[in-house]
């Protein structure tokens, strides 16, 4: 990433915890076209929740899956969370473990948690109470 698009990036990444979503998209758009999985992430919170534009489906599900193929932890939960919930995608709680086990192992206690909870519950994965604690541990240690 070259210093203009590090200016860019930061200066998206200001205006949209500023909230200022239209400033936030017109500076994060190209960067995410250009596979940057920050500006990725956030376009896709902003498509998913009708920021600067109309709420988009597809687009929030198109730029959560791209920044969290990249590895980008939050990226990670928020599409475990959306096939969790049916959010955007059809609901897949296998898909959604799938998701949530990459962030967790990354060390994001919120994963870790909800993993928790799915494998305490037997959601999109056998019920093992081992696991669901070993999760929790993990959480309890990061948070």
């Amino acid at each position: 990433m070259n210093s203009n698009e590090d200016m860019d990036l930061n200066s998206g990444i200001s205006a949209f915890e500023a909230k200022h979503f239209n400033q936030a998209a017109k500076l994060l758009a190209p960067l995410a076209d250009g596979g940057n999985a920050e500006a990725q992430y956030r376009m896709a919170i902003m498509c998913q929740n009708g920021l600067a534009r109309a709420q988009n489906d597809a687009d929030a599900l198109m730029w959560m899956k791209k920044a969290a193929d990249q590895g980008h932890p939050l990226a990670q939960h928020g599409l475990g969370f959306m096939y969790l919930q049916g959010e955007c995608v059809e609901k897949n709680e296998v898909e959604a473990v799938k998701w949530f086990t990459a962030a967790a192992e990354q060390g994001l206690p919120g994963s870790q948690i909800t993993l928790g909870m799915m494998y305490e519950q037997g959601q999109g994965v056998k019920q093992d109470m081992n696991e669901a604690q070993r999760w929790y541990k993990m959480a309890e240690a990061n948070g």
